[in-house]
């Protein structure tokens, strides 16, 4: 009797599933009567970056592993008072990391412990690329010992974004009416547009930071930036 409800019980379940699993695939099913024509299409705008995203940090080493630490924490806040005295807000200043490690030195075949060595980085979002520059230095010069980066983004992409996607679809409509033209037909109607993505495409060589010589500002160039959309298009073609 056990084997029969549990049978039953896993039928009944199995019933209201099924229909619950068809109606997505009903919902996006059309049906074509013309010729089908599949598109990808792209749309692409430039903008120049308005944020630079890069990490500043101090490294440090000691005897003891305490001390390293201690050392990496003062120069630290040292290295945020010139953050904020740059004008730099809050929200733009975040860790990002604080390791201890220990250190060895290797002497006929044998390892001793020499100390100790901390690392304290902050990620900082500069909103002011043509200074950026200048702050960096500052920050060299109160104990920054470790810089990466920029990271050139741009801070608020939607609008960009958007007109790359009228643009997509745009080039995706004169495409397919190329290719009914060429098959001595007419577009009767879009079926579907699928989009797979709107992205900003990295430059073809990295920005990096220069200081031309010991002497000279830290300069940033912020360059342009493409932001690319990506359409996949079904056209109903009589």
């Amino acid at each position: 009797m056990k084997h029969h409800l549990t049978a039953a019980l896993l039928l009944g379940a199995a019933t209201l599933a099924a229909p619950a699993m068809a109606q997505p695939t009903a919902a996006i099913t059309q049906s074509i009567a013309g010729t089908r024509l599949d598109i990808n299409a792209t749309g692409e705008v430039t903008r120049v970056p308005d944020i630079a995203i890069i990490s500043a940090g101090v490294v440090t080493r000691s005897s003891s592993a305490g001390s390293a630490l201690q050392q990496a924490a003062n120069r630290m806040e040292r290295v945020r008072a010139a953050l904020k005295a740059a004008g730099i807000a809050d929200r733009d200043i975040q860790t990002s990391n604080i390791s201890l490690n220990p250190e060895y030195s290797y002497a006929n075949n044998v390892q001793k412990l020499t100390g100790y060595s901390a690392t304290n980085q902050l990620t900082v979002r500069f909103r002011d690329i043509a200074n950026a520059g200048k702050i960096l230095d500052a920050l060299v010069a109160e104990g920054a010992n470790q810089i990466n980066g920029p990271n050139l983004t741009i801070d608020h992409p939607e609008a960009a974004l958007d007109e790359a996607r009228a643009r997509a679809v745009a080039n995706g409509r004169a495409r397919a009416e190329l290719y009914a033209r060429a098959m001595g037909m007419r577009i009767v109607r879009i079926v579907s547009v699928a989009e797979s993505g709107g992205y900003a495409v990295p430059p073809p060589m990295p920005v990096m930071m220069r200081a031309e010589a010991a002497s000279a500002d830290t300069k940033i160039d912020a360059g342009e930036q493409k932001l690319q959309v990506n359409l996949a298009m079904t056209f109903e073609l009589q």
